[in-house]
């Protein structure tokens, strides 16, 4: 019964938008939801999204919690960190500071969730304005391999890769979770394995 009812309703991914104020986390998040360009859009708090979409053929949802980029308070931060599946952290390349400061949330990420191995790509927004770049793409390159992660250059303006970050999270969070399960099924099978049939012995 519950496998029917888990067919039944679509994969539900969770995906944070981190990294400083005014790099375009929000644009992203808008294009990505509803197809259009918001240029001046400043969230004063979290605000969060759901949408489905068909994912390599597959119906799945999508929730996206867009967070402020100026959150003051540790604990609420960590809370955001603490439920979501995957992040986006998000840098303008017209702005060095913004790619600097994505070093601190990559550190906080990692101290809430205590895993290297959670689903992350780095993205240097704003691509369409290379002519302001401060961000050089070798440099963007060099800390994502470092982190032993994607990164990749987006504009929400263009639309450039702003689905391919999205699709390409998601498929890391998806296969987080097989290997997951994968690994609790086959911790619940080995005690079945250990157990040896014992020979009686006719005296």
């Amino acid at each position: 019964m519950t496998s029917k009812k888990g067919a039944a309703s679509p994969s539900l991914h969770k995906v944070i938008m981190v990294g400083s104020g005014g790099v375009g986390k929000s644009a992203l998040t808008l294009q990505f939801m509803y197809d259009e360009f918001v240029e001046d859009y400043e969230p004063t708090k979290a605000d969060s999204y759901r949408k489905k979409v068909v994912l390599d053929g597959e119906e799945v949802q999508i929730d996206i919690l867009d967070t402020a980029g100026q959150e003051d308070y540790a604990a609420i931060r960590d809370n955001y960190f603490r439920s979501g599946e995957g992040f986006l952290c998000v840098f303008s390349i017209t702005e060095d500071e913004s790619f600097q400061a994505t070093q601190e949330f990559r550190e906080q990420i990692l101290r809430v969730k205590g895993d290297e191995t959670i689903p992350f790509i780095l993205v240097g927004n704003k691509s369409d304005l290379t002519d302001r770049r401060a961000v050089t793409l070798a440099n963007a390159r060099a800390q994502a391999e470092e982190w032993k992660v994607p990164y990749v250059e987006t504009s929400a303006k263009t639309r450039e890769n702003v689905a391919k970050v999205f699709f390409d999270l998601m498929r890391e969070i998806r296969a987080q979770k097989m290997d997951t399960e994968g690994n609790s099924k086959s911790k619940k099978d080995k005690p079945r394995k250990k157990i040896k049939c014992c020979k009686c012995a006719i005296l």
